[in-house]
């Protein structure tokens, strides 16, 4: 039996674009990461949003807190990821945005 029950497609913008952009030009490698995670648990979940704490998402990708909350910062700068929170001490909903399909 595999290990891992469904196979993700990648869309070709993130594999020959977004990593140049944010590891080499940006120099952002933590973001790229988060970015990947994100985009895997979107779409197992039909790309609805992924609830995430910067806990969660450190444990999840190997990174630490810190770079976490400066990949996400970065992501949503570059409006890769819409972020919201009921209030002030919520988890985080990531919305993983694909604006090279519109």
């Amino acid at each position: 039996m595999p290990r891992f029950r469904q196979t993700i497609p990648i869309d070709d913008y993130v594999l020959d674009v977004l990593m140049r952009d944010l590891i080499g030009h940006d120099q952002q490698p933590a973001a790229y990461l988060a970015y990947l995670y994100l985009y895997g648990q979107a779409a197992r979940k039909k790309w609805k949003r992924v609830v995430a704490s910067v806990r969660t998402l450190a444990d999840a990708t190997g990174l630490s807190k810190s770079a976490i909350q400066t990949a996400l910062a970065s992501l949503r700068r570059r409006e890769l990821i819409v972020t919201t929170r009921d209030h002030a001490t919520a988890t985080s909903r990531h919305r993983v945005v694909r604006h090279w399909r519109s």
